[in-house]
């Protein structure tokens, strides 16, 4: 095992570890007593005794179904060598799949989570800090004029200083959240020690027997009551970072009872001054301390965006490594931590998509209603997705485990279904994201399959291109030529481009393949497999797992170490640029097409995304149909 692999494994629960993970994981799901308790007693009709305890028990059994039992102690075990995540579950799944129909399946499965995902990181900003400045409606209804522009300045200074990294502000993040967990299960245990009668709420009946009086209400309450679980799937994408172990911890012995300690503490003031149903989270505190915490809840809610975002960009660069996604210019933070990366394109579309967000629905009372649908469907698909692992690669009984995963997928999608009664009052808009990201990436896909399809479609067998060839022609002139192909089988076009315009071929020809493997990382010793052919052809694959970067320069470095002794100066490069055309009629073909074509087109070239010499670089184009 690399380096790499044991850093990112089932590392042990060190306290500076478990300090990061606070500053990381749990900002999302940590900021959810801002908002989600008052919107569930908003949709339940108003307070009222009934209406506290039924909340309340949603509230705990929600926390202690999905995210406990679902997120730490089931999901969890379904790791790709550790990590974890939409990507890495969907690349376990795949490796079990032969059947192409079922491959497109569960691709289609996790590119939806992909993109619900997105959604998420577009809404989670603007909820998060649109609700934390809203505090200042209560320490002064005349400020309610600043919440917007306060909150735009927020976010704006939240993305500019994304592009620096995490590594140096990260170390502030953890102590921040242990402040801002120790403050609000201080507050909440304060005001339940008021009026404890609210701990009856643990009792699971008095949310299923409001749920069966109140059918229409109560599904109501159930769209709002998931937003206390929102950011509960970081603990699974992100446990690759800090180990499982942890995560654990922190969940089991701090986050939790943090977070159930404030939502029965604002039941409890709700049940002694139903009023306070206004902001139940902010008058918690006592007067002089609500300057503080409106500042305390704007850093745990930037802290809770950052992490989002980072998490947007490095589900980005796992999609660019798998082909999801056209390949783009991805930027790391950090020298000593692979999983900090900086996308540019990404961080624009974020924040000109946070900023229309806040302006459009101007408060997180509106914006509730868009959080919920992207959340839950991706906690859906995460389910479903898990049970296929664990049952075909970990072997668990299908039919011992069937009802326990058949009953979280019913909660997912009972939570997913009364989001979707939403639809039109803001529920739209994740949806319109993730389908128009979804069939972006099913475009690309299923074009970049066609295009192999079509670059090989009447090419020449490398063996019998290498066997055909004679000593005196082509020439042969000095150096190496790397070809950077897809397909070793065959022989590139560019390679045939050269031989029909310059007549020449080097002495020593190279077919360079990047591979990227469903593992995360691929250990040093396995990263290159060099497979001598006759006639000086050399095939070298290169294994990167898709949390790595391909470094071809230093790929390049090993080779001359490992096999070949060769300058520098006498390598070229040679990468094809072809320029696409469809052959589709109509229909959805030449819509997919299209934009593939015009996602081609705009991509980063292969010089750029593999940082080559470009004065080591030489292009040969040519004219594909599709």
């Amino acid at each position: 095992m690399s380096s790499t692999e044991e850093h990112h494994g089932n590392q042990p629960a060190s306290s500076k570890l478990m300090v990061a993970a606070l500053g990381v994981v749990y900002g999302d799901i940590g900021t959810s007593p801002l908002y989600a308790f008052k919107q569930s007693i908003e949709a339940s009709g108003g307070p009222s005794e009934q209406s506290v305890l039924a909340v309340l028990s949603m509230i705990i059994w929600a926390l202690i179904l999905v995210v406990t039992i679902k997120y730490v102690f089931i999901i969890m075990r379904a790791n790709n060598r550790g990590e974890g995540g939409t990507i890495a579950l969907t690349s376990l799944a795949l490796g079990q799949v032969q059947n192409k129909a079922a491959r497109w399946i569960v691709l289609s499965a996790g590119l939806i989570g992909v993109s619900l995902f997105y959604g998420d990181s577009v809404i989670t900003p603007a909820i998060s800090v649109l609700s934390a400045v809203e505090g200042l409606n209560i320490v002064a209804p005349g400020l309610e004029q600043f919440v917007i522009p306060i909150t735009l300045i927020l976010i704006a200074a939240l993305f500019a200083i994304e592009r620096h990294g995490t590594a140096v502000i990260g170390r502030l993040f953890g102590p921040i959240m242990i402040l801002w967990f120790l403050t609000i299960a201080v507050l909440g245990l304060i005001s339940l020690l008021k009026n404890p009668q609210v701990l009856k709420a643990f009792n699971p009946l008095y949310g299923y027997h409001f749920l069966m009086d109140h059918p229409g209400i109560g599904i109501a309450m159930l769209g709002a009551v998931v937003l206390s679980v929102t950011g509960g799937e970081a603990l699974y994408a992100d446990m690759g970072h800090f180990g499982i172990k942890s995560i654990k911890k922190t969940w089991i012995w701090f986050v939790f009872p943090s977070l159930l300690l404030n939502y029965l503490g604002q039941g409890s003031l709700i049940l002694s001054h139903p009023e306070a149903i206004e902001n139940p989270f902010y008058l918690l505190a006592p007067d002089w301390a609500l300057i503080p915490m409106v500042i305390l809840a704007a850093c745990a809610t930037i802290i809770a965006s950052q992490a989002v975002i980072s998490g947007a960009f490095s589900i980005t660069n796992q999609a660019v490594q798998l082909g999801y996604i056209p390949r783009i210019r991805v930027r790391h933070t950090s020298s000593d931590e692979i999983g900090q990366v900086y996308i540019s394109q990404v961080n624009i579309f974020l924040f000109l998509s946070v900023v229309a967000l806040v302006l459009s629905f101007r408060s997180s009372e509106h914006l509730a209603a868009a959080y919920g649908i992207a959340v839950t469907g991706s906690m859906a698909i995460d389910t479903a997705l898990a049970y296929f692992v664990m049952v075909y690669k970990e072997r668990w009984n299908p039919w011992l485990f069937l009802p326990l995963f058949a009953a979280l997928l019913f909660i997912d999608v009972g939570f997913f279904s009364a989001n979707l009664l939403k639809f039109f009052e803001g529920g739209w808009f994740p949806i319109v994201v993730a389908g128009s990201l979804f069939f972006i990436m099913i475009a690309w896909v299923s074009g970049r399959q066609r295009l192999l399809v079509a670059r090989w479609r009447d090419t020449i067998p490398l063996e019998d291109f290498i066997q055909n060839l004679k000593p005196e022609k082509p020439i042969r002139v000095p150096g190496t030529a790397i070809f950077m192909v897809p397909n070793f089988k065959v022989v590139p076009c560019s390679l045939l481009h050269n031989i029909k315009h310059n007549r020449v071929l080097h002495e020593r020809v190279i077919l360079m393949t990047v591979e990227t493997t469903a593992t995360p990382y691929v250990a040093d010793e396995n990263r290159m497999e060099v497979i001598p052919l006759d006639a000086n052809f050399f095939i070298v694959r290169l294994h990167y797992g898709f949390f790595e970067e391909p470094r071809i320069m230093r790929a390049l470095a090993m080779l001359r170490i490992k096999e070949f002794h060769f300058k520098l100066a006498d390598v070229s490069f040679f990468v094809g640029r072809e320029k696409l055309t469809s052959s589709a009629e109509g229909g959805w073909t030449l819509v997919s097409d299209n934009i593939f074509i015009w996602l081609h087109r705009n991509m980063l070239s292969a010089t750029e995304f593999f940082r080559i010499p470009a004065d080591h670089v030489v292009e040969l184009g040519g004219h594909i149909e599709l």
